[in-house]
């Protein structure tokens, strides 16, 4: 997080974690997927939505998936909400450990694992590189989480 040590967890409303392990270095689109991250973890919707360009995108993943046959992502306000009750809010508890960071230009590319509870004694974790895209804002106006679903669905956990 903005300001937080290195390799400092930072316990959420919600419960989640997010512990930063990569270059801090102030960018916007870093402090936006921070807060990104945050929103999430903490459960905050209505926190999360305000990030957002009203004619953003999410791609998460990239591409067609069982998230999103078509592939098409999840576009504007109508969808971005869409999608955070769908997915989102369905996992219980979000812990985000960030090893690397790339800021240039209006972007910001995050190396990190998220391990997701998504129910007693169901976990899943997906390693992914996700890409936030800002405006002159500093709103998300993309965000692009590059992972693969075989590989998250692999590390399931069951009771």
């Amino acid at each position: 997080m903005a300001g937080s040590p290195a390799a400092q967890a930072s316990p959420a409303p919600a419960g989640g974690t997010i512990t930063w392990q990569a270059p801090d270095g102030d960018h916007p689109a870093r402090r936006a997927g921070q807060r990104s991250m945050a929103a999430v973890a903490a459960g905050r919707k209505a926190e999360w939505l305000s990030l957002f360009a009203p004619d953003a995108l999410i791609e998460d993943p990239v591409g067609p998936s069982m998230i999103d046959p078509a592939g098409n992502g999840h576009r504007g306000a109508g969808g971005i909400g869409k999608f955070w009750d769908e997915q989102v809010s369905s996992v219980r508890r979000y812990d985000f450990r960030v090893t690397d960071s790339f800021a240039n230009g209006p972007c910001c590319a995050n190396i990190l694992s998220l391990a997701m509870t998504l129910g007693p004694g169901v976990t899943m974790t997906v390693d992914c590189v996700v890409i936030y895209t800002v405006d002159g804002a500093g709103l998300i106006t993309s965000i692009r989480a590059h992972w693969e679903p075989d590989r998250a669905l692999a590390t399931l956990t069951t009771p």
